[in-house]
């Protein structure tokens, strides 16, 4: 494309007509470029030349629009010249500061990032809903909930049908009947007030704060506690409650422990579990679950073949009593290794309100 761009720039436009037999030398930049593009689309290809400015656009098209017939030399000679400037081209930079922004994301800081954006969304005069159609779900659909009916017919209408489809089936029932009827009256709607919606809408987006961690504080404690010793856990739970009952109850949604494997591991993926533990570890941990954490010990046993079971109770029985701090370090690595291959995606805890 940039090789594009450059024989599409200065100099100035051949006699307009048939050019049958003319040679290269005659032509124009931009009639070469014409030319590329004419062989690109008799080959079925279609260039982005939506990322051309408008004056290059206008001027590309009026070239094409001249030009009648090329014979086979002067085709060839054109053709030539073009590759010869793709292979002379080094290194391809993205152009502009959204090209620039997109190739260092995830390098640069997350405020530097914000105000980048904001500064190309006023200065760029780029598709704005290139930009949003960009975006995941989980970043529109809050801005879709909060703006009006048409405006989310808009924004619905200009995104792809399987992303609006995954937006539309996350909102509630009568919002989506409403943007969905709305959709059908966006034909009359100006493309000047579709762009303007565009760039209210990606500027919205760009404003909105960036957040310092990945996830919410109920995740974030829960994982701290999973972690924690079962004094310091149920130490800070009954803290929790007394100042704030209903962050209390998320967080002990959010903690995995070794007393909740029976209700929230699937009993098939308990050998996935097994796997990666290592043996005496898993003995350990077994033989300490006494009293509370019993249940746990015995559904692992009971889901594992019996042969593994009666040899994990005899080493269990040889062991004989083991340390608390020591078992409750054993079986946190057993929870440490479920929630590492739920993270993987290799098993999935079941939600507590499931039966």
């Amino acid at each position: 494309m940039n090789a594009l761009t450059q024989m599409n720039r200065s100099g100035a436009m051949a006699g307009a007509g048939g050019i049958s037999g003319t040679s290269p030398s005659v032509l124009s930049r931009k009639q070469k470029a014409a030319i590329v593009v004419r062989l690109m689309a008799a080959e079925g290809l279609k260039l982005p030349l939506s990322e051309l400015s408008e004056d290059q656009q206008s001027q590309l098209t009026q070239a094409i629009g001249q030009l009648r017939l090329i014979d086979r030399d002067t085709l060839a000679t054109v053709v030539a010249e073009f590759c010869d400037e793709l292979e002379a081209v080094g290194l391809a930079f993205p152009g502009g500061l959204d090209g620039a922004l997109s190739l260092l994301d995830g390098q640069i800081s997350a405020a530097t990032s914000t105000r980048l954006r904001r500064l190309a969304s006023s200065a760029s005069r780029a598709d704005p809903w290139e930009r949003i159609s960009g975006l995941s779900s989980e970043v529109l659909l809050p801005v879709l909930e909060e703006e009006s009916t048409e405006i989310g017919a808009v924004m619905l209408s200009k995104l792809s049908v399987a992303k609006a489809a995954d937006l539309l089936g996350k909102l509630p029932g009568d919002k989506a009947r409403r943007i969905a009827y709305a959709v059908s009256l966006t034909g009359n709607v100006a493309p000047d007030t579709v762009q303007r919606i565009g760039r209210a809408l990606a500027t919205q987006l760009d404003a909105t704060p960036a957040k310092a961690f990945d996830t919410g504080p109920v995740e974030r404690v829960g994982a701290i506690l999973n972690y924690s010793a079962a004094s310091t856990r149920d130490a800070v739970l009954k803290g929790l409650e007394e100042d704030d009952e209903v962050f209390a109850d998320q967080v002990k949604k959010a903690i995995f422990t070794f007393a909740n494997i029976p209700a929230r591991i699937d009993p098939r993926d308990i050998p996935k579990v097994l796997r990666s533990v290592d043996q005496p570890r898993l003995v350990i941990a077994l033989a300490g679950a006494t009293g509370a954490l019993a249940p746990s010990a015995e559904f692992i046993l009971t889901n594992m073949s019996q042969r593994m079971a009666q040899s994990l109770r005899d080493e269990m029985e040889a062991l004989g009593k083991v340390k608390e701090k020591e078992a409750e370090e054993a079986m946190g690595e057993i929870v440490a290794a479920i929630r590492e291959l739920e993270a993987a995606g290799e098993i999935f805890l079941v939600a507590e309100d499931e039966e």
